[in-house]
């Protein structure tokens, strides 16, 4: 449950997620290093300096008083100030609290220990990082001890946090720069990839570490042998589609010398035949037809739709959001649409076209009046060759079932999708090219 609950704050990005695994190890570090520092060295070493300044003080506190009674000498008292460093001053006045700035933390332990070991200790002054007074009641009045700072604590203690913070932020920049040069080659790979994926071929070279060198020849060989499967296909159906339009057109020419009432039905069947090597055609160019180009998709559906209400369709343009270009396989993506707009208007009365351009997708919805497809069959729909006839109506002309899988062919080569659902406007069927931008 609690790893459900971090993987949504897990960042997404692979620079982020491994600068995360690089600079969370060292802050811990540097946390339990300056947490050990901070308990070692300001609070023992500042409690143990600070407890042999308090036995000097009560040194000169007792020198002080011994001079009250007469037992010492105000030389014998100047002579062991002298020899401990220590500076009094008697008859001062008594400051209100204690001080200390606020960023001195071990000021916290000398004021705490000089209270513990100081009899008539009144106040502790740490004015500043070079000296320390002490104000504790005497036989001759309140006297204001005052002593050099480095004997209680150490002389600038936060150089060293300091030092261990400058040299984490400079191996953590050393270490981010080294992960960004290993992660690039991983990221030229995935944009390779995608790139590929989109129907584009952009360049790339192996680079990195074996196991990346190893996923991007890999991604190569890949590439080349689905190149190489596209360009056996294509051939193939071009070439028999190619060849069989020959005795087609002598058939043509066999069944103008007939009579007109014998050859009509042959000459129907002669242009199914030629309007089925027409998709066979169309289906082996797939989406690799033309390079990508910025497209304005607007322009392109509106010529898309005159062009099929010219050639006797019912088709309009219902509804266009949007702007802006896309980089597209002009041809492909006309192709796609044009087969949506066919079969709409086959299989039902008329067909209405849709586009909507995001800012990161970009969305061509055609829908029609007809029977429409049943969910179950949706999938088998967009197969080469499927055929729904039980379905569909069949009143307007069959289909050599090729429309949608060209249509699904050309979404994936844009890195898209072909989306077939319900139409709640027209009733009938509801198909969406969605692709990336």
């Amino acid at each position: 449950m609690l790893f459900k609950w971090l993987k949504r704050y897990m960042p997404r990005s692979l620079y982020a997620r491994a600068a995360m695994i690089l600079i969370l190890p060292i802050v811990t570090l540097q946390l339990v290093v300056t947490t050990a520092f901070i308990q070692r060295h300001f609070e023992g070493v500042t409690d143990q300096m600070t407890r042999a300044t308090a036995r000097e003080v009560n040194l000169v506190v007792e020198a002080i008083n011994d001079l009250a009674e007469g037992g010492t000498q105000e030389a014998e008292l100047e002579e062991i100030s002298n020899y401990l460093l220590i500076r009094p001053v008697i008859g001062v006045d008594d400051p209100e609290e204690n001080f200390r700035r606020w960023f001195d933390f071990s000021g916290i332990v000398v004021i705490r220990t000089f209270e513990e070991r100081v009899p008539g200790l009144r106040r502790v002054e740490l004015i500043d990082n070079r000296r320390v007074e002490v104000y504790v009641d005497t036989d001759l009045g309140l006297a204001r001890l005052v002593f050099d700072r480095k004997r209680v604590s150490a002389r600038n203690p936060h150089q060293m946090l300091v030092v261990m913070a400058a040299f984490g932020v400079l191996m953590t920049a050393i270490s981010f720069l080294y992960m960004r040069n290993q992660l690039r080659p991983i990221t030229r790979l995935s944009r390779a990839a995608e790139a590929f994926g989109r129907g584009r071929n952009v360049p790339y070279v192996p680079g990195g570490a074996t196991e990346v060198r190893a996923a991007g020849n890999a991604f190569l060989d890949m590439r080349a042998r689905i190149e190489r499967q596209i360009e056996q296909r294509t051939m193939m159906l071009s070439g028999v589609s190619h060849d069989l339009r020959t005795p087609l057109t002598r058939l043509k020419l066999g069944l103008s010398l007939l009579d007109s009432e014998d050859a009509a039905p042959l000459e129907q069947d002669v242009e199914d035949m030629q309007r089925l090597l027409e998709e066979f055609l169309s289906f082996a160019r797939g989406a690799s037809e033309g390079e990508p180009e910025e497209v304005d998709p607007v322009a392109l559906v509106k010529a898309i739709v005159e062009d099929s209400a010219r050639g006797g369709s019912d088709v309009k343009v219902n509804k266009i959001i949007g702007s802006g270009t896309v980089m597209m396989r002009q041809i492909g993506v006309k192709r796609a649409v044009e087969n949506l707009i066919g079969n709409a208007v086959r299989y039902g009365n008329r067909a209405e076209v849709s586009l909507d351009v995001g800012e990161k997708f970009l969305r061509i919805r055609v829908e029609d009046d007809g029977p429409g497809i049943a969910e179950e069959d949706r999938e088998e729909a967009v197969k080469p060759f499927a055929r729904l006839e039980p379905g569909r109506n069949q009143n307007k002309g069959t289909g050599v079932g090729l429309g949608l899988s060209i249509a699904a062919d050309v979404a994936r080569a844009h890195g898209g999708v072909l989306r077939l659902g319900s139409s709640e406007r027209l009733g009938g069927l509801c198909a969406d090219i969605v692709i990336g931008r």
